[in-house]
């Protein structure tokens, strides 16, 4: 597959919280820090952004490790900071007016260079790349839930924690994100074929 990585261990939460802050800045780099990337991924949708968001949420951490109190887990603790980084960016003007910019692009070019047609284009990906496509294009209060649920495996209780919001609202919102999957799969296997 692409490039291969070092072996990164992954940590105990306890080992890493008695740690100094430089230390266990590096245990939860080496333990969490592919999966926080792939996090702040769902969010800003590129490399450049993911990797600047990214490196602030360590750099937060690191700040504020000493804060935290064991209330919900580290994992839980260091999710919430990333998502909260990811929100702040994209409510930023500086975010909105680079992907206002990056659709007006892309509207453009793809007007310009697309001679295969929406059926082909689908019939030539694999079902798991639609899936994340789908996941991807979901309104973000649905895609952060259906991310963490069932790509990082947090619980709904976990999810409220992380996001700051009622169990029962995670569920809601799960809920409806799996029926937009479901409705916008559905569509998309209808409208390929033709029987």
């Amino acid at each position: 597959m692409g490039h291969s990585k070092a072996f990164h261990p992954t940590y105990d939460e306890d080992e890493i919280l008695q740690q100094d802050n430089t230390r266990a800045i590096e245990m939860i780099m080496d333990t969490y820090g592919d999966e926080i990337k792939r996090l702040v991924y769902t969010y800003m949708k590129n490399t450049a952004d993911t990797d600047d968001v990214t490196q602030e949420v360590f750099v937060t951490i690191y700040q504020k490790l000493n804060m935290f109190q064991g209330k919900s887990s580290l994992k839980s603790w260091i999710y919430s900071i990333a998502i909260n980084k990811c929100k702040d960016y994209l409510r930023s003007w500086h975010a909105r007016n680079k992907r206002l910019k990056e659709k007006l692009t892309h509207a453009a070019h793809s007007s310009e260079n697309t001679n295969e047609t929406p059926e082909e284009y689908y019939m030539n990906q694999t079902e798991s790349n639609q899936l994340l496509n789908q996941v991807m294009d979901l309104p973000i209060k649905y895609r952060e839930v259906i991310t963490l649920f069932y790509f990082k495996e947090l619980s709904t209780k976990e999810i409220g924690q992380v996001l700051g919001m009622k169990e029962a609202t995670v569920r809601t919102r799960l809920a409806r994100g799996r029926d937009k999957l479901k409705e916008c799969l559905s569509q998309e296997r209808g409208g390929a074929s033709h029987g």
